[in-house]
């Protein structure tokens, strides 16, 4: 019987050993899974603070660019001013010096996006001129002089063209 009750408690002794065994397993695979969803949770956690930083850096590298714009288009509305008086000395001053920096200053402002807005001779247009004085003419709504030159910058108006435009007067027969 010893034999027997020996072989009973080897045969428990492996059940429970083997019990024991799918517990362990059990909580290494639950163990496991919960590690799992943490590193899911971590990485999920990773992706959305990276693409916000990302975000960051484009609207920082947006608002930098449009606040050198804004800079650069205050400045060089500024200059105009100084190429306003370069054209008005030209009229009355012919000299090959003056024309050379009026050109050479004109080609700067052009290559910072700069562009005169040619208005004469043209239908008026609202949007980039405006009216200093209406003169009798053979056509109506045409620009017949430019009293200041109007321009764009990077196809944004910068300043408007101050213009005389002529308006048909017709004759009444008597």
């Amino acid at each position: 019987m010893d034999n027997t009750k020996a072989k009973k408690q080897q045969v428990m002794s492996q059940t429970n050993n083997q019990d024991i065994k799918e517990e362990v397993n059990l909580q290494h695979k639950l163990e496991i899974e919960r590690l799992q969803k943490e590193v899911l949770d971590y990485k999920t956690k990773f992706l959305r603070a990276l693409a916000d930083y990302q975000n960051l850096e484009k609207r920082m590298l947006d608002e930098k660019t449009k606040l050198i714009q804004t800079a650069n288009k205050e400045f060089i509305l500024k200059l105009l001013f100084f190429l306003d008086n370069l054209n008005r000395a030209e009229l009355f001053i012919k000299d090959a010096n003056l024309k050379m920096i009026k050109q050479s200053f004109e080609k700067l402002l052009e290559n910072e996006g700069l562009k005169e807005i040619v208005v004469l001779n043209k239908p008026f247009d609202p949007y980039t001129s405006e009216v200093i004085d209406l003169v009798e003419g053979e056509k109506e709504n045409e620009v017949i002089e430019v009293l200041r030159k109007g321009y764009m910058l990077s196809d944004q108006l910068l300043r408007s063209a101050q213009v005389k435009v002529s308006k048909k007067i017709e004759k009444k027969a008597n």
